[in-house]
């Protein structure tokens, strides 16, 4: 029995470079920017599961706020998924 590692085409993991992690930097700052223009009057932070954590229920109509409460929850999925 042979082992896999040693099989050509096997999957392998490779350290994340620097220019990997400035693009998961750029793609999450480009996100944020998006919410930010799609919310001007909101005060995003960078960190935007702090934003959530901030957030007072009840602040807002309650449309607004499921609203509000969507888009920053898909931003943060988006920059998790990173697309």
């Amino acid at each position: 029995m042979f082992a896999l590692r040693n099989h050509p085409r096997s999957p392998r993991r490779r350290p994340v470079s620097r220019s990997a992690e400035a693009d998961r930097e750029a793609f999450a700052a480009r996100v944020c920017a998006e919410l930010a223009d799609d919310l001007p009057e909101e005060d995003l932070t960078q960190d935007l599961d702090d934003c959530l954590d901030r957030y007072e229920l009840g602040s807002k109509p309650r449309c607004e706020e499921v609203e509000y409460l969507e888009m920053v929850q898909d931003a943060i999925d988006r920059i998790e998924r990173g697309c």
